[in-house]
């Protein structure tokens, strides 16, 4: 078994939990947190009979370091270590893994699942365990995964139950909720406290200096620019923004154009024209914004890109789009009209970007002067994340300095969505050193272990301070730089400069929570979860009367495009609460079935089948759902207008539905759709 040996500040640190106490360590970045939970653990599983260990975590890529660099070298001899993640078949016999192990590390995700199936081969209950360590414990907060088991943690406590886990809170960054106050960020310190029913917050006082020395602090730099003198290509943008807003001739929106604020704006916008059955305004809304993304990649990235995202925007309506109206020709012949003007302008060089030029020289200092560099470059969006890499590849000075370069962004049910895999493989190889530079969305921020990068960027981003923590601790080389490349006076700049604020006030908050008496601390704690389980029970209540507010016969769907009433709310049902599908078998005249969905993860029950898209005019609804070897449209809420006897109404999330939605009955579902498959059987003459 790999020796396991803390330094003396992880000592410190670790002292409560080894009595079995519940705690919260927070260490900075690097600072050993993750192997200090490995020692809890061990000790855990050496004194308490029957003990049972799960490690949770909030991104996949974490399943398996934690596994193969922490849990398994210092546990798997002794003990049996499991690691599970979404495409493990382990899943969906979660109970007898559990049973069969003593260290279970997986996304929380997976437990959650666990803690509310029926079914006896995948349900466990949170007594099953005997200590639960919670990575990146700064997300039990508001509706994250984490709080959901937490919440069943604490109303189990507040009932009285025994026999509930010991747990264990890692984190970086406490953060401040948003509070821009001391006595706010203490009282949102004291909430992460209660929803973890943490008894203490722990931290290195004894030994600091230890601490400071095995965790060295990047060099921050603010590589900043001035604003490019001349932007045809913006202007260009700008102007045709105005001939829409001329066109569609609506009052009291603004027209600053460029900004995350007027994105808002049309959004709105876009809505209110849905709901008052403006087709004008709400389509003029949607190409607008859309303008508006243009501005702001080309702010970012290079014009090419930006003049990409709106060209790829009007192919593809155009090829989806059925029966154009008077609005659609306008805003169509608008851009064919001054398409190869936009082209001709995103070519002229001189006009670059030059945050581009800046973060040119940023990369050049570090990997091509020093050949072993290795770093990580953060955008904000996937679509920002392609943009620089294809900037990257194409650039020449900086393949000359040898930089191989990878995109690395989050996993999920989106076609665009990297898979598990493709992120293992790429943090593998980025790992060995065959990958030297990743091009990253916020997935790297937390957890990433990789101690030799030695540049962290942060390129055109607006976050908070967990994020700025979490980014500059990737950079853990002797050396390291951490750079922002911003715009003088900017919002990154000075979003950047803020959390550096608060940053100091999470420190003066934990600090004044620390100092707190015990009694009185455990006070507010238990205060805190009583006012946190009234607020879910009416939160609950609230929930429950807005679903059944109407009847969902009384409901009608109206694609959000052209209008066309298409479905009846009592038509809709779902799936395991998580997919919602129209099973009136006469819905098919209504859509049209497009190409085929290709999902980066395979599911249990279920297989993607083709798009879903309005027959009358080509407005996309969602997909084909293979249950069970069953067609269903799967459709989301999001590309309808619901008519409700209060009026209409759009609504983002099927969960705010405001009628109520039955379970699909699948072998019902079957019987009156295909009852030649019963024909003769005891369940057809039933």
């Amino acid at each position: 078994m790999a020796e396991l040996s803390l330094r003396k500040y992880q000592e410190e640190v670790v002292r409560p939990a080894l009595e079995g106490k519940n705690i919260i360590i927070w260490l900075p970045t690097g600072g050993g947190k993750t192997r200090a939970a490995v020692y809890v653990a061990k000790r855990h599983l050496e004194t308490k009979p029957r003990a049972k260990v799960a490690v949770l975590v909030n991104k996949v890529h974490l399943v398996d370091q934690h596994y193969s660099k922490e849990f398994n070298p210092c546990l798997g001899r002794q003990y049996n270590v499991l690691n599970i993640s979404g495409d493990s078949a382990h899943k969906d016999f979660f109970s007898k893994v559990v049973r069969d192990n003593d260290v279970i590390i997986c996304t929380a995700q997976i437990l959650e699942n666990a803690l509310r199936s029926t079914e006896e081969d995948k349900h466990v209950k949170l007594t099953d365990f005997s200590l639960l360590i919670i990575d990146e414990c700064h997300h039990t907060h508001k509706e994250s995964v984490y709080n959901k088991i937490m919440e069943r943690y604490v109303e189990s406590k507040l009932q009285g139950e025994r026999g509930l886990p010991q747990v264990l809170g890692l984190t970086a960054s406490l953060g401040t909720g948003g509070m821009r106050t001391l006595e706010k960020a203490r009282e949102h310190v004291l909430q992460i406290c209660a929803n973890l029913d943490a008894t203490a917050i722990m931290s290195s006082k004894e030994h600091v200096g230890e601490l400071q020395k095995n965790v060295p602090k990047p060099v921050k730099r603010y590589d900043i620019v001035t604003r490019r003198q001349k932007d045809p290509f913006g202007d260009h943008l700008k102007k045709m923004m105005h001939i829409i807003h001329d066109f569609m001739k609506v009052d009291g929106i603004s027209r600053d154009f460029g900004t995350q604020d007027y994105e808002a704006e049309v959004v709105l916008l876009e809505k209110e024209g849905a709901v008052r059955k403006s087709r004008l305004m709400a389509q003029c809304a949607l190409h607008l914004r859309k303008y508006n993304d243009a501005l702001l990649i080309n702010d970012t990235v290079r014009m090419v890109d930006a003049f990409s995202v709106l060209d790829e925007f009007y192919c593809s309506k155009r090829e989806s789009r059925i029966g154009l109206d008077g609005t659609d020709i306008f805003l169509f012949g608008l851009f064919h009209e001054h398409k190869s003007k936009l082209q001709t302008l995103a070519s002229q060089a001189q006009f670059e970007n030059p945050k581009l030029s800046k973060l040119e020289h940023t990369l050049l200092e570090q990997f091509g002067e020093k050949r072993g560099s290795r770093g990580i470059l953060f955008s904000k969006t996937r679509k920002g994340t392609q943009c620089l890499h294809n900037w990257i590849c194409a650039n020449r000075r900086l393949q000359a300095a040898g930089i191989r370069a990878a995109i690395l962004t989050g996993s999920g049910n989106l076609a665009n969505c990297m898979s598990q895999n493709e992120q293992k493989q790429t943090i593998s190889l980025f790992r060995s050193g065959v990958l030297n530079l990743l091009v990253s969305t916020s997935i790297a921020e937390e957890g990433l272990d990789i101690p030799e990068c030695n540049l962290v960027v942060r390129y055109g981003l607006l976050t908070n301070e967990i994020a700025m923590q979490q980014a500059s601790g990737r950079a853990r080389a002797e050396d390291s730089v951490y750079s922002v490349v911003a715009q003088a006076g900017g919002r990154e700049v000075n979003r950047e400069r803020t959390n550096e604020y608060l940053e100091e006030l999470t420190g003066k908050a934990i600090a004044e929570v620390q100092r707190m008496a015990p009694r009185e601390f455990q006070k507010r704690v238990e205060e805190l979860q009583r006012e946190a389980s009234i607020a879910r029970r009416l939160a609950e209540l609230k929930t429950e009367g807005k679903r059944g507010l109407y009847q969902a016969a009384g409901v009608r769907l109206c694609c959000r495009l052209c209008n066309a009433p298409v479905a009846n709310g009592h038509e809709i049902q779902t799936i395991e609460g998580a997919h919602y599908v129209n099973v009136n078998p006469d819905f098919k005249s209504r859509y049209r079935l497009g190409g085929q969905i290709v999902l980066p993860r395979t599911f249990e029950d279920w297989r993607p089948g083709r798009k879903v898209s309005c027959a009358k005019c080509g407005q996309e609804w969602g997909m084909e759902m293979i249950y069970k070897d069953v067609p269903l449209p799967n459709i989301a809420i999001k590309n309808f207008v619901l008519e409700t006897p209060g009026g209409r109404v759009t609504i983002k999330k099927w969960k705010d539905a405001c009628f109520r939605v039955e379970e699909f009955q699948y072998s019902k579902y079957c019987y009156r759709n295909f009852p030649s498959l019963f024909s003769g059987s005891d369940l057809g003459s039933s």
